[in-house]
């Protein structure tokens, strides 16, 4: 009997989280399109023409609402408070100390189980000079996921005609608190649901990275990519160096690890740049952070079924998150993710689709 019980409350939930469920389409003047919900703010689909002139949707995802419930969090989603992972989930502000979920074994990661990619955020669509776009708003409590501050945050897609998604951030707090957003789309550019992406091509510009323990979280060093496998400043394939005997590589299962951008603080530069032989379709990233975050698609399994019911197998799609580093308001040494009252976070990540 309580098993019942519990059923028909996840149904009734469930039912009233699809009555507010809303999907936004936008699109450019080349035909490139995207779907996003205002679940999460999550990006579903992200259609891009290949080398014959051919539209492909590049980027993981569902369905069905039920499926982004059940299935892997992040695909396509917006995060926050806190982009990555905290350590034990704790951190100290200002001589208080603050305890936030652990819903990553012992640490704190994307800003909790009710996360920004767990609510519904208020989506206005918009016409730019540089494209459609969406702005979506959300305001979040002080207190959430033991966060302080009544935070309150905007982003901003904007589809331009030049084959870019621009993501623009910008947040404000009523108390001292740390902020980490960054987006968590799943990439193929040979197409969802298409194969392995061991070999696609990837540069970061990056002369280091930060290694990891095996829970992930940054030791606090800052380690040179040369002659390491994390040396990505000239284009290599994902796989060429993902099996080789590496401690870091172990602890990752392959490559779950932030890249150190060599830009100037606050300056918008080249980060990474991604293309695919098959396709032709190429992916730069830009962005004004200062970390970036490479993550192989390790934790995917043959259970993960997509949209029209494709298989999501191990390492069949890539992510490249612009951040802060992980564990940030625990290392001192790291750039700043502090935010005061008074300021203004802002941030601006995009995402350039070209051919070759």
């Amino acid at each position: 009997m309580p098993q019942k019980k519990e059923t028909r409350m996840s149904e009734k939930k469930a039912d009233s989280l699809i009555s507010k469920l809303a999907l936004y389409h936008i699109q450019n003047a080349s035909g490139v399109r995207m779907d996003v919900t205002n679940f999460g703010g999550r990006i579903v689909s992200l259609w891009v023409p290949d080398k014959s002139g051919n539209m492909g949707d590049i980027v993981l995802g569902y369905d069905s609402l039920n499926q982004y419930l059940s299935g892997n969090p992040y695909f396509g989603a917006m995060i926050g408070r806190y982009g990555n992972r905290i350590a034990k989930g704790k951190f100290a502000l200002e001589g208080k100390d603050y305890q936030l979920a652990a819903n990553n074994g012992a640490n704190a990661l994307h800003g909790g189980p009710k996360g920004f990619h767990n609510v519904f955020w208020s989506v206005a669509p918009k016409t730019t000079p540089a494209g459609e776009s969406l702005e979506m708003t959300y305001d979040s409590r002080n207190g959430d996921e033991g966060y302080p501050g009544n935070l309150s945050v905007r982003v901003t897609y904007t589809l331009t005609n030049q084959n870019e998604l621009v993501i623009d951030y910008e947040a404000t707090s009523d108390q001292t608190t740390v902020l980490n957003l960054t987006h968590h789309s799943f990439f193929n550019l040979a197409g969802e649901g298409y194969g392995s992406v061991l070999n696609h091509k990837i540069m970061i510009a990056a002369d280091r990275f930060c290694p990891i323990n095996e829970g992930l979280i940054p030791t606090g060093t800052l380690q040179e990519v040369r002659g390491t496998p994390f040396d990505f400043r000239k284009a290599v394939a994902i796989g060429e160096r993902i099996g080789q005997e590496n401690q870091q590589l172990k602890f990752g299962k392959g490559y779950d690890h932030n890249w150190v951008l060599n830009n100037k603080p606050g300056e918008f530069a080249l980060a990474a740049r991604v293309s695919e032989s098959t396709s032709g379709r190429v992916m730069e990233v830009w962005t004004s952070e200062p970390g970036l975050q490479f993550y192989s698609g390790n934790f995917l399994t043959p259970s993960e079924k997509g949209k029209g019911g494709k298989i999501y197998d191990f390492r069949t799609a890539f992510c490249l998150e612009a951040q802060h580093f992980p564990n940030s308001p625990n290392q001192p040494n790291f750039p700043s993710t502090v935010l005061r009252p008074g300021e203004v976070y802002r941030q601006r990540t995009s995402y350039r689709f070209t051919i070759e």
